[in-house]
């Protein structure tokens, strides 16, 4: 018996609805900043979604989203005994992001928490390297070499490493109060060093005066009289000529009045 054309209707109208749910379950939103990577059945179908509106077959394939946006990643502070035996703590971050969406899956379990664990050991193993002097003094160096070193063991899952910093070296407050009196040791031996150069210089052009004055002597006497100037020039100072300023006075007039002939 043929179905009628009613029953061919409500048949078609089903089919319909059956494939517009099965296209709703299967749909997915890929955002601009990630990466689908689809799995068949459990087998990875080797072609990596891109950003927009994607169909996958409900409860056949899944999809693992992956985030390709650079992650911030804070590393831990941590005791470090460095080369020197000296006990401090370190903190750094690190800053990755993933450029194989498929290695980043399949090859580990959880990268993020991979790198994290990675990165600490790294860090204290190179700060553990270095004398504290080092370690305070050359920051970039130390940190050229963690990069080096986490960057070629997390390449193969399908990360790259973009730069790692150490942000926060805490020293023993014993550490840091022998530091602050080196630092003041310090700064009191240059203030010496200058004063001595200082009074150096000021012997060797007292040297010279004295040399002009001894040619001179009349020049001593001018200086007296421009003390005694400089003396007034606040008109509340009472000055006492001794016998021998007038001497001194008078040796100055014979001059004037030498030179003048």
């Amino acid at each position: 018996m043929r179905p009628t054309s009613w029953e061919l209707v409500c048949m078609w109208t089903l089919v319909i609805m059956a494939v517009v749910v099965l296209a709703l379950f299967g749909l997915r939103v890929v955002q601009q900043y990630e990466q689908g990577v689809v799995f068949r059945f459990g087998k990875l179908t080797g072609a990596v979604r891109g950003p927009g509106l994607q169909l996958i077959i409900p409860w056949v394939d899944v999809m693992r989203k992956v985030n390709m946006r650079i992650i911030t990643m804070p590393i831990p502070s941590q005791k470090v005994i460095t080369k020197d035996n000296v006990s401090i703590d370190v903190a750094a971050v690190a800053y990755y992001h993933v450029v194989e969406p498929t290695k980043s899956i399949v090859a580990i379990d959880n990268v993020m928490v991979a790198i994290n664990q990675i990165s600490q050991t790294t860090v204290r193993n190179i700060v553990g390297q270095h004398a504290l002097d080092e370690v305070l003094s050359s920051t970039g160096k130390i940190n050229e070499l963690v990069k080096e070193i986490l960057q070629s063991t997390i390449e193969q899952w399908g990360v790259e490493l973009t730069r790692v910093e150490l942000k926060d070296i805490q020293l023993p407050d014993s550490m840091q109060r022998a530091m602050a009196r080196q630092a003041e040791a310090e700064r009191e031996k240059r203030a010496k060093i200058i004063a001595a150069d200082g009074e150096f210089q000021s012997a060797a052009k007292l040297g010279e005066a004295a040399d002009i004055i001894e040619a001179h002597p009349v020049a001593l006497q001018l200086r007296n009289l421009q003390v005694l100037t400089e003396i007034a020039s606040d008109k509340n100072s009472t000055i006492v000529f001794p016998a021998q300023f007038m001497d001194t006075v008078k040796s100055v007039q014979d001059f004037v009045a030498k030179e003048r002939k």
